[in-house]
């Protein structure tokens, strides 16, 4: 114990007194050694390693492609190095796992996940589900596109690349050789009615294609639009009609009996309007497409150009198909248009008569129009038709596998 001061004379206290006098309290030592405690601990602890820091890894095993041919059919040296080349971009893609996307459809895919304990591993199946209005290549590509006097064209690259493949919606290969009944179905007209325009990208399903009209103002801007919500495009292509001029389709519309120089320069015109198609469609044109020597340059073109070309079914006769054969363009031909009798009642029968052959073919196209009754009967149709097993798929799936 302290001596009492006050019991003792005055005198000079000693070095160890005066320094126990100053001595600091046992909460304040309390403070300090806790302090110096959390500050030791933290520097060691970011010394020392952690091996089990990071994200889990995780190690997709990925099978291979199967070649699938039929008796009948085998795919085409180009259709398989299209297929390649459509499944290397989707491997590079962090949202398209396995190689391949998947629209509406799932396949199982089977995932290795590496235990912290040697030769310990677990296989589970999960769904892959991508979404169905994931984006398509942003437009214009500048190795397939060609600075020309009317504008921006297509071409095909030194690679082989094209816009129908690099515009393209992809398919899953899985979808184009099932046997699910698969329907296509275009609408044109777009791009003359902005707000009809909006209401097709916004609500219709994204597999439905739509055409856009040359003449249309803010193109790009609205074919932009449509490609970011994941419809494929396709330009329509004014053709003469029977009855023509008094029946017009619009300015630079391509006519049988005018010189190719001049269809040529049309065409070349009307797909300098805007990027980002994958190919074309006709618009009118059942006189000029029953004319095989006026339509020769105009398929060649295409072909030459890395396009797929689509008549759109309003005719009974044309020359498209043994044109094609010809110039070995790549050509399909819609069997039914929807909208020919712009009622509810007559698209839903049309929709239905699309199923039947699609049932009984495996595959079926079907045309129509940006009108406000053909965009809301479709969007209905669309979801009953999945319920009842019917793929939706776009145009250019038409063209590949087994449905090309």
């Amino acid at each position: 114990m302290r001596r009492d001061e006050l019991l003792k004379p005055l005198r000079k206290r000693s070095l160890a007194e005066r320094l126990w006098a100053k001595r600091p309290s046992p909460l304040a030592l309390a403070y300090a050694a806790t302090i110096i405690s959390l500050a030791g601990g933290s520097f060691w602890a970011t010394r020392q390693p952690l091996p089990f820091a990071g994200e889990p890894i995780v190690v997709v095993a990925v099978p291979p492609v199967e070649e699938i041919t039929t008796a009948s059919t085998a795919p085409a040296e180009d259709d398989i190095a299209a297929n390649a080349e459509e499944q290397a971009a989707s491997v590079e893609t962090p949202d398209a796992p396995a190689g391949e996307e998947f629209i509406g459809n799932s396949r199982q895919d089977a995932v290795v996940i590496e235990g912290p304990m040697e030769q310990d591993t677990y296989q589970q199946h999960a769904n892959l589900v991508v979404s169905p209005r994931r984006p398509l290549t942003p437009s214009p590509v500048p190795s397939i596109t060609e600075t020309s006097a009317w504008g921006p064209l297509p071409k095909v690259s030194a690679r082989g690349e094209s816009a129908a493949k690099l515009y393209a919606r992809k398919t899953s290969l899985s979808v184009i050789h099932s046997d699910a009944p698969k329907i296509a179905i275009l609408l044109g007209g777009m791009g003359l009615n902005r707000t009809l325009t909006q209401k097709a990208i916004k609500e219709l399903p994204s597999d439905v294609t739509l055409a856009f009209a040359p003449y249309g103002n803010d193109l790009q801007e609205q074919v932009d639009k449509a490609r970011n919500q994941g419809h494929e495009v396709f330009l329509q292509v004014p053709m003469e009609p029977i009855g023509f001029p008094a029946n017009n389709p619009g300015p630079k519309t391509l006519v049988g009996d005018a010189p190719d120089a001049d269809n040529l320069d049309a065409l070349r015109w009307h797909m300098s309007r805007f990027t980002g198609y994958a190919g074309l469609i006709n618009y009118q044109g059942s006189r000029f497409l029953s004319m095989p020597k006026a339509l020769r340059p105009v398929l060649s073109e295409v072909k030459d150009r890395g396009l797929y070309f689509l008549e759109d079914g309003s005719m009974s006769l044309s020359s498209t198909e043994s044109t094609a054969n010809i110039t070995k363009a790549k050509v399909q031909r819609a069997k039914v248009v929807i909208d020919a009798d712009p009622s509810p009642e007559a698209i839903v029968s049309a929709l239905t008569l699309l199923e039947e052959q699609a049932t009984g073919t495996g595959f079926a196209i079907g045309t129509g129009s940006g009108l406000e009754v053909t965009i809301n009967t479709v969007k209905e149709w669309a979801k009953a038709a999945a319920e009842r097993g019917i793929v939706l798929v776009p145009i250019s799936a038409s063209f590949k596998g087994r449905t090309g």
